[in-house]
């Protein structure tokens, strides 16, 4: 398989290129300049060679983490609950904060944590995520030998069937991801945002000397949400003793708040997995090829079997903030929570740990005498006299005379539409016929999600009139969850339509 070079400069935007700065490696192993192979004995010790003309520099137990961690990434979830957004995309492609990927939160967490071997393991609805990492960080600041690799699922003489779960996924492409002599895989999923320096992680984890280590959220903000990864029993050295899923509680009728109840002792803590997984690399072997030869689900087989073959199995204390997109409202959440200015949500705009995404090279945004507030615009978008508030605006919208829109997500269009009709970069099939791609004159948009390319005509109003809370309209081009109107991507709504 081909890998495309890279460079050591990575655009953040249309027009910025950055020069990366990555950040310290964990202490001891700042100067270990050799090609690691790890094959060292257990009870080998940092030591110090030093004479009278020379500083002293120690001999390492561990290399970096550039050279000895691989990122595993999943571009979607097993059951998407974020459909109609995922009806044509994976989960780690959805736009997010008008000019991002969802994904981009978790590469770049790879990049600022000075992990460059990054694998995007993809299958379901994946062409606009392959095409998206494949151009966005082909040019990343990943160094000599980095690299951001999409192996999408595939059929082989000794597997004739696709990718039949995570576990199944990553056994089937050992033999590209033990290309590199890396000590440990990094197992993340592709759709969460969060930020996390994975070198503290990794840090916790050779310290421990565990097999495996989960990440876990101690924030109680989320203790009583359901993560749909499980929840972790641990004891006062952060050891899991006991993984509980969601499958299990349904299946004997627990809550979340009632399981909790349930495992309250004061010797343990109980705790909900993220699904980020930190792995020995002869354990990932072992545990795979070895132990759980036919599992499929990396969660609830292969996890759960190391604990129950008494492997050593640590719990990572997350304290930050993390949402897994569990729901439309979560997603229409971490959007809304973009535009405040507060701590509480994630911080797109931190320059120590910057979100990096593809650059698309678009004109600046024009405004023409629109009252805009709290809101946050992408680039390229074209808004005439028009009313935002608190809202997300994604590249290239159009935005009519006269329109009104109000704390929603508004995805945007992949191509210009010009005013005769004719446009370029658009499947026939997706082309209207008389409405165009944006949002008409005096068109009334209140808690909506509006998906790419949406048609939207004149004097619409699309403010969840009867105060539906669930609903399904597919063939009309909108869904209703959680009270939110979603229009779905490319849908078509006809001048004076009121939803």
């Amino acid at each position: 398989m081909s890998r495309t070079s890279v460079t050591m400069k990575l655009q953040l935007s249309s027009s910025t290129p950055v020069n990366i700065q990555t950040k310290l490696p964990i202490l001891g192993l700042g100067r270990y300049h050799q090609r690691y192979s790890p094959k060292l004995p257990s009870n080998f010790q940092s030591t110090s060679i030093s004479n009278s003309h020379q500083t002293p520099s120690p001999i390492l137990l561990h290399p970096p983490v550039n050279q000895s961690v691989a990122a595993i990434v999943f571009g979607e979830g097993s059951d998407s609950r974020l459909y109609p957004l995922t009806k044509r995309r994976s989960e780690g492609a959805i736009p997010i904060a008008a000019n991002y990927r969802l994904i981009d939160a978790v590469v770049s967490n790879c990049i600022n944590s000075n992990i460059n071997k990054i694998y995007a393991l993809t299958q379901f609805n994946s062409t606009s995520l392959n095409s998206h990492l494949s151009r966005a960080y082909s040019g990343a600041g990943l160094g000599k030998e980095g690299f951001v690799e999409v192996i999408a699922a595939y059929q082989s003489p000794e597997d004739q069937d696709w990718f039949q779960g995570t576990a199944d996924a990553i056994r089937r492409c050992l033999w590209v991801l033990e290309e590199y002599p890396v000590a440990e895989f990094l197992v993340l999923p592709g759709h969460h945002l969060y930020k996390m320096d994975y070198q503290k992680l990794i840090e916790f984890h050779r310290n421990r000397k565990s097999d495996v280590t989960i990440v876990a959220s101690n924030d109680i903000t989320v203790r009583d949400q359901d993560s749909g990864f499980g929840l972790l029993k641990i004891n006062t050295e952060n050891q899991v003793i006991q993984y509980t899923l969601k499958s299990d509680r349904e299946h004997i009728n627990y809550s979340v708040a009632e399981t909790l109840t349930r495992f309250n002792d004061t010797s343990y803590n109980n705790v909900p997995s993220m699904g980020i997984y930190l792995i020995n690399r002869a354990t990932m072997v072992n545990l795979l090829n070895k132990h759980f030869r036919k599992a499929n689900d990396f969660e609830s087989e292969v996890i759960r079997g190391a604990i129950s073959l008494g492997m050593k199995v640590q719990a990572y204390l997350f304290e930050g903030y993390w949402e897994d997109m569990r729901s439309i409202e979560a997603f229409y959440q971490a959007n809304m929570e973009c535009i405040k200015k507060s701590d509480m949500g994630y911080n797109f705009y931190d320059r120590d740990s910057p979100v990096y995404t593809m650059p698309r090279y678009l004109p600046p945004t024009i405004i023409s005498d629109a009252v805009i507030t709290d809101s946050v615009i992408g680039d390229g978008c074209i808004l005439n006299r028009c009313k935002i508030k608190g809202t997300v605006v994604g590249m290239r919208t159009k935005v009519g005379d006269g329109a009104i829109v109000e704390d929603s997500v508004i995805m945007g269009s992949d191509i210009y539409q010009i005013e005769d009709g004719h446009e370029s970069g658009l499947a026939v099939e997706e082309k209207g016929i008389g409405i165009p791609i944006g949002i008409g004159e005096n068109t009334q948009i209140r808690k909506a999600i509006v998906d790419k390319n949406a048609r939207i005509g004149k004097n619409v109003k699309i403010i969840n009139r009867d105060n539906v809370e669930e609903g399904g309209r597919e063939a009309d081009g909108y869904i209703i969850s959680g009270g939110i109107m979603v229009i779905l991507r490319s849908a078509e709504i006809p001048d004076d339509s009121i939803l």
